[in-house]
């Protein structure tokens, strides 16, 4: 298995922790993972990338395809514990413009007490 998901709720924020790599064989499972999360109005989303070995431009596009919906709502995807290769797939695509990268999970998740709650 190329691509394992992992969510956990941790003080009212979503962590999701790939293991392994998102491409084009498990984009689909991926963007399935997002859009049930949207769906069930979780807006407040942490993607722990410690366990991600490597993310596609699809990848990329499925974060796209559910990101406005999330600050539509007041929420956002923070991530965090991006490996030195993932990162500059995120920088390279001007990501790193678009999404807060936090070193650590700790802060991906408390930088959601400073934004505002519905």
């Amino acid at each position: 298995m190329e691509l394992k998901l992992e969510i956990e709720n941790k003080e009212g924020v979503t962590v999701i922790y790939p293991d392994g790599f998102i491409n084009a064989h498990t984009v689909n499972q991926f963007e399935e993972t997002l859009q049930n999360l949207v769906k069930e109005k979780h807006y407040r989303i942490v993607l722990n990338g410690e366990g991600l070995e490597y993310i596609s431009s699809a990848g990329m596009g499925a974060l796209m395809g559910v990101i406005e919906e999330i600050r539509d709502n007041d929420g956002d995807i923070h991530l965090c514990n991006l490996s030195e290769s993932v990162f500059n797939v995120f920088d390279i695509l001007g990501f790193t413009e678009l999404y807060e990268i936090f070193e650590e999970e700790a802060p991906a998740i408390t930088a959601f007490d400073g934004h505002n709650r519905k």
